[in-house]
């Protein structure tokens, strides 16, 4: 077993593991540790806890040392020194005229590196503004083309429910979303309605996934043949998955009369939940070509993984 703390460098950013060795170190104290960036300060968000030594892919480094004030005091020129910068940076790209958009600016800790976040729709040769950047600032200069869900993440705003984004808030790393897990949760498959602030599928689809998963099993899909506890038979007209309740189509001589049963009241053929595909009928389809196009262009592309911590 080998003790470690948690180390975050930005709101929301990726966790990083690493030995306090023979520091006292409590959570919410602030450090200085040895990164492939430089030297950094971080944010411990765990206190000492102890992990099998198998579960560390690589060495561990230690901590160099708890912040002091001067350290607090350089963190924060550091942020004044990144508003400065980004102006100039913005300059500069207008200058060369170039087709980028610039989101974010961030100084390691020890000044040694000065990093530029942008987005593009395509490859953009910044050579030139890279060695224009370099005279200006006289330190290392790396530009990061991000994308548009790692742009949210950095910006923040509001979602539609009305509360903080779960990107900016609290989440380390994009886990996949996809269309199939709108379609388990007997969503619209509306793109206005599904997509977040970013324009691809809400993260937050992931969040009851599970819970769909199971609740969906247990239930008859949408034209299934039941049969109710006193023998009558009848085809499920639809399904309540939170409540689950199901509503059956019940033949009464020439009349057809709708009621609704507990999904444990009825027998059915438990039927096979389709791997990558959604359960019958659980979402209306597309309307059109156009409405599909927007769903395809939603799912996420650029993997699960945050390219701001790289």
């Amino acid at each position: 077993m080998k003790d470690i703390i948690c180390v975050r460098f930005r709101t929301a950013g990726k966790i990083y593991y690493f030995s306090p060795g023979e520091l006292d170190i409590k959570r919410g104290m602030h450090v200085i540790v040895e990164t492939a960036r430089g030297k950094e300060y971080g944010r411990v968000v765990s206190d000492i806890k102890q992990v099998d030594e198998e579960e560390l892919k690589s060495p561990l480094k230690q901590v160099i040392r708890i912040a002091t004030e001067e350290d607090a005091d350089r963190e924060t020129l550091n942020r004044i020194r990144e508003q400065e910068a980004f102006k100039i940076c913005k300059e500069r790209i207008e200058a060369h005229e170039l087709e980028m958009k610039l989101i974010d600016a961030e100084y390691t800790f020890d000044g040694s590196k000065l990093l530029f976040y942008f987005t593009a729709d395509g490859r953009v040769d910044f050579r030139e503004l890279v060695k224009d950047l370099a005279g200006q600032f006289r330190t290392r200069i790396e530009l990061r083309q991000i994308g548009v869900r790692d742009e949210t993440k950095i910006i923040g705003g509001i979602g539609i429910c009305g509360r903080e984004l779960c990107c900016h808030a609290y989440l380390s790393d994009f886990a996949p979303v996809s269309i199939r897990m709108a379609k388990e949760q007997n969503l619209s498959l509306n793109p206005t309605k599904i997509s977040g602030v970013c324009g691809r599928l809400m993260c937050c689809l992931r969040n009851e996934e599970e819970t769909y998963e199971y609740l969906n099993k247990r239930l008859p899909g949408q034209g299934d043949l039941v049969t109710t506890l006193d023998g009558t038979r009848g085809v499920v007209d639809s399904v309540n998955v939170l409540r689950q309740k199901v509503k059956v189509i019940i033949d009464e001589g020439d009349e057809k009369e709708i009621r609704e049963y507990p999904v444990d009241d009825l027998y059915f053929k438990p039927r096979k939940m389709k791997a990558k595909g959604g359960k019958k009928g659980a979402a209306e389809e597309p309307s059109d070509e156009k409405e599909l196009k927007e769903l395809e262009n939603l799912e996420e592309k650029e993997g699960s993984g945050s390219k701001l911590d790289e």
